[in-house]
């Protein structure tokens, strides 16, 4: 709990997930004297900071962290809090160190077909998926020895294969796994992103410290006011760049508050809706491989393999993306007899490609506060004609897996909640012109306003089903290149290091 301790920084990130450590990562690595500052509102979980909640082997302790996670507000999924918006009634925010990085299920596929973005360039691209994959310790191999993968693989492949190009055909989940030193694999949290930058003093990381404002001059960034949560105490400090990295609802909020409000901030909101469904395993199946038994994960917090994380890709044809799931990696609840063999019932869920329009929208209510005393939100979503059709198409997708998979446990699959995803992209997306359809460059510069990025799943501008921190991470890696040209001086100056001011002594520690 602290205020910064410094009045003065090259780089401030407001948001300390996936993508706002990325920045920090990048900076660090190829900046040796740039000073970052990284901002959370919500409270350090782990040390290292940013570390996964699964990981933490004491389910007490687990829980601990997950409700610290949850701000204020009702408690949603474990770890996040709901927003309370009517045409979004399951969406759900975390406030911690590390995001939704310490909450996620590390599902990384790569967009494909009509999921990329059109104007950044195919093999640009890939490179930075290729940095994205490294940063967040990419793994599409971590579950090959799984008892019932290959089996629960080769039944899905039979089923959606045929026609499909070779990079869209059914494989195993690339997954964000770190492994540990006796071989066992772990979550990545968004400590494995930060790196060593956690722990170098170049980097600040004040945790429980709201940014209420980012500051300008003439159009150009010039730093940001925050407050500490703690005593209410504020403080403006300097920068050469800000990004604010805060979430696809809080990062128009940021802007909004600030005064920079081009006319697509908040818009083009894109929600994939969520299909569930279950199957157990055939009885052949489970007797003919050999399963784990007796429990769902180690007792120090390592994942247990049992039926891994396989992948239906999205196709322009086929709509949706598909993840079929052990139960540990599934984000919602699938069934309730602890009794069953872990790896023997397995979850499906569907993600569908939103029809993306303009009036799907978070407004932003300069009248009425929230918990945090910022512009209250208003939620407009809903679904189309064309989202109707492709739930429907999902629906008929994944209980055509579930049956190709074993016995489903329902008779039919459910269509959550709109919001039940948490995967809200859109509302600062990117563009290539500055024509009041967007909010940013490709480099997610946002236009008119020097010195300032956004990053998050809220750039990406295109009607996305797969899991999107992969792509977002990627989007932010080039970014960062931009951003650093920034931060370098010109030629003719030794030293792109500010002149800083001496610490201040602080009630609350800073590390």
């Amino acid at each position: 709990m602290s205020l910064p301790s410094a009045t003065a920084y090259d780089l401030v990130v407001v948001g300390s997930g996936p993508t706002g450590s990325t920045y920090v990562r990048e900076v660090y690595d190829r900046h040796p004297t740039a000073r970052v500052l990284l901002l959370d509102a919500g409270p350090r979980l782990t040390d290292p900071p940013g570390a996964h909640v699964k990981n933490i082997p004491d389910a007490g302790e687990r829980a601990r962290a997950q409700r610290a996670s949850e701000g204020p507000g009702p408690a949603g999924r474990p770890g996040t809090r709901l927003l309370g918006a009517p045409d979004l009634p399951a969406a759900a925010l975390s406030t911690n160190v590390g995001g939704m990085g310490v909450h996620w299920t590390g599902a990384c596929p790569r967009p494909g077909d009509g999921e990329r973005v059109p104007f950044v360039p195919a093999a640009e691209m890939d490179s930075h998926l290729a940095r994205a994959e490294q940063l967040l310790h990419v793994d599409a191999h971590a579950f090959d020895h799984a008892p019932f993968a290959d089996e629960v693989r080769a039944r899905l492949s039979a089923l959606f294969d045929p026609g499909r190009p070779e990079d869209r055909r059914v494989a195993a989940m690339p997954l964000a796994v770190t492994r540990r030193p006796d071989g066992a694999h772990a979550w990545s949290g968004t400590d494995v992103v930060l790196g060593r930058a956690a722990h170098d003093l170049r980097v600040e990381i004040a945790d429980r410290c709201l940014c209420l404002r980012v500051e300008l001059d003439a159009g150009a960034v010039t730093g940001v006011t925050v407050r500490d949560l703690a005593d209410g105490g504020e403080r403006t400090v300097t920068a050469r760049a800000v990004v604010v990295a805060a979430d696809a609802l809080r990062t128009p909020q940021l802007l909004h508050a600030s005064g920079i409000r081009p006319p697509a901030l908040g818009r083009y909101l894109n929600d994939q809706p969520q299909i569930v469904h279950a199957a157990r395993l055939p009885d052949d199946v489970v007797t003919a491989h050999h399963a784990v038994t007796g429990r769902t994960r180690d007792e120090d917090g390592a994942i247990v393999p049992q039926s891994g994380v396989s992948w239906v890709p999205y196709t322009d044809a086929h709509p949706f993306h598909g993840q079929v799931m052990q139960l540990d990696a599934s984000p919602v609840p699938l069934a309730d007899d602890t009794t069953v063999e872990p790896g023997t019932v397995v979850g499906l869920g569907w993600f569908c490609a939103k029809d993306i329009t303009a009036e799907d929208r978070v407004e932003f209510d300069d009248n009425t506060a929230d918990a945090y005393g910022l512009p209250a939100m208003r939620v407009h979503y809903r679904y189309t004609e064309r989202d109707l059709a492709t739930i429907e198409q999902a629906k008929k997708a994944v209980t055509e897996a579930a049956a190709a998979v074993g016995v489903p446990l329902d008779d039919s699959p459910v269509l959550l909640p709109a919001g039940s995803s948490l995967h809200y992209q859109g509302t600062t997306r990117m563009g290539p012109a500055d024509d009041g359809t967007s909010v940013c460059d490709s480099h997610s510069r946002v236009w008119g306003t020097q010195g300032l990025w956004v990053a998050g799943n809220n750039v990406i501008p295109t009607a996305t089903a797969c899991n999107p921190t992969l792509t977002s991470v990627a989007l932010a890696v080039r970014g960062a290149a931009a951003l650093l040209d920034h931060l370098r001086p010109p030629a003719d100056q030794p030293s792109g290091r500010l002149a800083f001011s001496t610490p201040t002594e602080d009630r609350c520690s800073r590390r």
